[in-house]
Order: C-alpha cells, then sequence, then structure tokens
C-alpha cells in the first residue's frame, strides 16, 4: 500500500494550513465551555505566562512544553470530544482554514501523494483537522497521560524547529522508496525552516522575513 504514493506533502498547522493558531484557540475554547469563569482566567492567566516567555526571548519549544502545564488535570477522552466540537463550530464560522493552502493540499492528495500534518499542537486539536483533510499521519507534540488524565508533561520533545525535522526524517525512513527531494512542504514561520528545508520543494505561506530570507528559492504564497 506505501508503494503507491508517489510523494509524501508536509504541512505546518497553524497560520499555514489554518487561520489561527489553534493551541491557544482551543485552550480559551474549552476551559471557557468546560470550567466557566474559573477555567476562563486560566486560559488568559496562561495565555498571558505564555505571551512573557516569548516576549523575553524564550525559545518556542520550551514555551511548548509550558503549554501543556496547563492541562495538568483534564481528562484526556474528554479533552479530545471538545476538539471535535471545537472544529465543527470554528468551521460553521467560516474562514477557519488557509483556502490557497488547503485547495494545494488537497490537489497533491488527489495527485497520489499522502498528507503529513506537522505541529507543535495536539492530538485533540489536530485529529478532527487530519481526518477532515484526509492525511495520512499526524506528527504532533504528545502530552503524557496516566490513568486517563493529562500528566502536565510531553511524553517526547516538543515538535518545534529541529523537531519537526527529527519527524519528517523518521516518516522518511517508512517510505524508502519517496525521495525527500521530490516531496514538498508548506510553513509560515522560521521555526517551520528545519522541515522545510528537509525536501525538494519548499513553500512558504505568508510574508515571514526570516523564512524567506533563509529560503530564498523556496515558492511563497499570499495569505489574504
Amino acid at each position: 500500500m506505501t508503494a503507491t504514493l508517489r510523494s509524501l506533502v508536509f504541512c505546518d498547522v497553524d497560520e499555514t494550513l489554518i487561520t489561527n493558531k489553534s493551541m491557544l484557540d482551543f485552550l480559551r475554547f474549552y476551559f471557557t465551555r468546560r470550567h466557566g469563569t474559573q477555567g476562563a482566567r486560566h486560559a488568559e492567566s496562561t495565555c498571558r505566562r505564555l505571551a512573557g516567555k516569548l516576549s523575553s526571548g524564550v525559545p518556542r519549544a520550551e514555551a511548548n512544553r509550558a503549554y501543556y502545564e496547563a492541562w495538568k488535570g483534564q481528562q484526556a477522552a474528554e479533552v479530545a470530544q471538545w476538539g471535535v466540537r471545537w472544529l465543527a463550530i470554528r468551521q460553521q464560522e467560516g474562514g477557519f482554514y488557509v483556502e490557497r493552502t488547503r485547495t494545494e493540499i488537497l490537489r497533491h492528495r488527489a495527485n497520489g501523494a499522502g498528507i503529513v500534518l506537522v505541529s507543535g499542537s495536539f492530538p485533540a486539536v489536530l485529529d478532527p483537522i487530519a481526518a477532515d483533510i484526509g492525511a495520512r499521519h499526524l506528527l504532533c507534540s504528545r502530552p503524557e497521560v496516566r490513568e486517563g488524565v493529562f500528566s502536565g508533561r510531553l511524553e517526547d520533545g516538543p515538535v518545534i524547529a529541529e523537531g519537526k525535522r527529527a519527524v519528517v526524517l523518521s516518516i522518511f525512513a517508512r517510505y524508502p522508496h519517496i525521495r525527500p527531494a521530490d516531496c514538498h512542504a508548506y510553513g509560515d514561520h522560521v521555526s517551520d525552516l528545519p522541515m522545510l528545508a528537509a525536501v525538494g520543494h519548499p513553500t512558504v505561506v505568508g510574508e515571514d522575513p526570516q523564512l524567506l530570507a533563509a529560503l530564498p528559492e523556496a515558492r511563497a504564497i499570499p495569505v489574504p
């Protein structure tokens, strides 16, 4: 079955495939709707703490780990159910997908490519999106679960920056008949550079100046 694939297409999610930052949007959505006022305060304080870390120069991978601390004590299965609800509501509201990216990804899939989502977000958020677009693989951060409850830690490292390159290379190892030079990747931020540099056809979504400077040969597509 794997030999029928012509190529692989790797795609970042937040602000590449979808228009928002899934981790923060879902954090607010879940805690506010599930836990009311107290949950909303928890979500907003978490967002402020993460923004403070990033503005002070903390690496995105470290901020990614800090994000999952906010989920400590939540039931994993219940959070996954809320993820399905989140996607349905956001799609009803409209403007959820970056349409240019979505159209290209679906065209790649129709032409025989395997779609691989690569994100620092987690399965509760990403599984519904992966199912919606027909992704073959999901490479993402995976919160540790103990007795059905999130521990606040990750099973492995965050899928950010070099973490993205590592998981992309792990997928190539599973498809030895596919040449990286024949594959595509889509990303919007300089932290996607290691993933984009691992394929022969990188595409920059948007106008991140650092990313465009680092990949002058990459194709760029505008985001309205």
